[in-house]
């Protein structure tokens, strides 16, 4: 059995009046993130880890920002779509561990069900998925309200 280990990180804007996609769900606030898709951090990081860890470069090189096809997407399909390119060499999901960071809103009341969402997507059993989240302690863009960040590690595997 061969296995990898991949990482992501990404950050988003948080405007007044923009929905909030986190996880695969929406949130009610009143800012939400501001992108090119519709701006779904935590998805963005997964696939981010994903690619690299299957060596298939990143997000951006799949579903660039400058495609007008990518406007406003769901960013479900586009995991959808990285686990198609990952599977398509024979690559599986053991495990994703990630980390919110975001100040408000707490996102902990949310976290089984962003779990069940993105379980479904990805096919795998929501064990296998470990969302975190944080604040920084009011400190910089994140504690200013100002942005919305995460990280995630995954490890794959193949026969």
């Amino acid at each position: 059995m061969k296995i990898r280990v991949g990482f992501g990180y990404d950050v988003h804007q948080l405007k007044e009046s923009e929905d909030f996609w986190l996880g695969g769900i929406k949130l009610e606030h009143s800012k939400g993130a501001v992108g090119h898709s519709d701006a779904d951090v935590l998805i963005h990081v997964i696939c981010d880890a994903l690619l690299g860890a299957a060596n298939k470069r990143d997000i951006g090189f799949h579903f660039s920002d400058t495609d007008p096809k990518f406007k406003g997407i769901d960013s479900k399909l586009l995991l959808k779509e990285t686990m198609d390119i990952i599977r398509e060499d024979g690559w599986e999901i053991e495990n994703i561990d990630s980390t919110i960071c975001l100040q408000l809103p707490k996102i902990n009341p949310h976290i089984p069900q962003m779990k069940t969402c993105l379980s479904g997507v990805m096919s795998i059993d929501e064990e296998d998925i470990s969302i975190k989240a944080t604040t920084t302690e009011k400190l910089g863009f994140v504690g200013r309200q100002e942005g919305v960040s995460a990280y995630a590690t995954v490890l794959i595997s193949r026969s």
